[in-house]
């Protein structure tokens, strides 16, 4: 087990990539602090990493929100004493037209995509840094390196998330800290099929048809599973990714290749 021992925090744990994350950081051998604003989908995880054998705290919360990364972060060191990877997973992917965009899907989509992982990083980094080791992973996206039509809001967000990623790196390398991003494509989520569903109801298309559309922006044609995405952030987390720093690591069949 290359994680023996380690202490994994997942934002957006509860369902999706982040459980994938969570369950294999569990096969591992890490213990895993499941943090989700869903509570129920928390709770569900949890009950799988124990059955493999790990130990599971639930942490219910909106990381977009100061308290709930405050009680994130009290919570985990409370019941593990340390941790030693943090993965910055939770946010959320709507679409709209730039016409009549909402005000207000710009700034939560900015909040959780962005903002709240600014918060949670800075919460969990001086921790790490006293300890001299520890790995920070960005749950980013394709739409990080491309434009992304009638999703302005979610691509302009996980822009920024590179250029945190990417920044915060060169500080960490000193205390012997890795932060890197992981970059999906479409992937087989909930959160796609809520896509697809957004597809569906401004279209002629059927589910069928829109989950086809999404699949061939993948030159594989299909969506990525959350394993896939899963064993990228964990090898990032291990040992042997110690010269990996500073990545923004695409996991999309090949369709951006920059």
């Amino acid at each position: 087990m290359r994680l023996h021992g380690s202490v994994a925090v997942v934002t957006g744990g509860g369902s999706g990539i982040g459980r994938g994350i969570c369950l294999r950081f569990a096969e591992e051998g890490a213990h895993i602090v499941v943090a989700d604003i869903d509570e129920q989908g928390a709770a569900q995880t949890a009950a799988m990493v124990q059955e493999l054998g790990q130990e599971a705290l639930i942490v219910a919360g909106d990381v977009s929100s100061h308290s709930a990364v405050e009680s994130l972060f009290t919570n985990a060191l409370s019941e593990f004493g340390h941790y030693d990877i943090l993965v910055n997973n939770a946010g959320i992917a709507e679409s709209h037209k730039l016409a009549d965009h909402p005000d207000h899907l710009w700034e939560q989509t900015l909040a959780l995509n962005l903002s709240a992982v600014y918060h949670v990083t800075k919460a969990f980094y001086p921790s790490m840094t006293q300890r001299q080791w520890g790995r920070i992973i960005m749950i980013a996206s394709i739409a990080g390196k491309v434009g992304l039509k009638y999703a302005s809001a979610y691509a302009a967000s996980k822009h920024g998330l590179l250029g945190f990623t990417r920044s915060i790196a060169l500080e960490a390398a000193a205390h012997n800290i890795t932060v890197n991003a992981v970059c999906p494509g479409y992937v087989d989520t909930p959160m796609t099929k809520r896509t697809i569903g957004n597809i569906v109801s401004r279209t002629d298309m059927t589910e069928t048809e829109a989950r086809s559309l999404l699949a061939r922006n993948n030159p594989q044609n299909r969506l990525v599973d959350p394993s896939e995405v899963a064993a990228m952030v964990v090898m990032l987390a291990t040992d042997s990714a110690h010269g990996i720093n500073g990545q923004a690591i695409n996991v999309d069949g090949g369709t951006v290749m920059h």
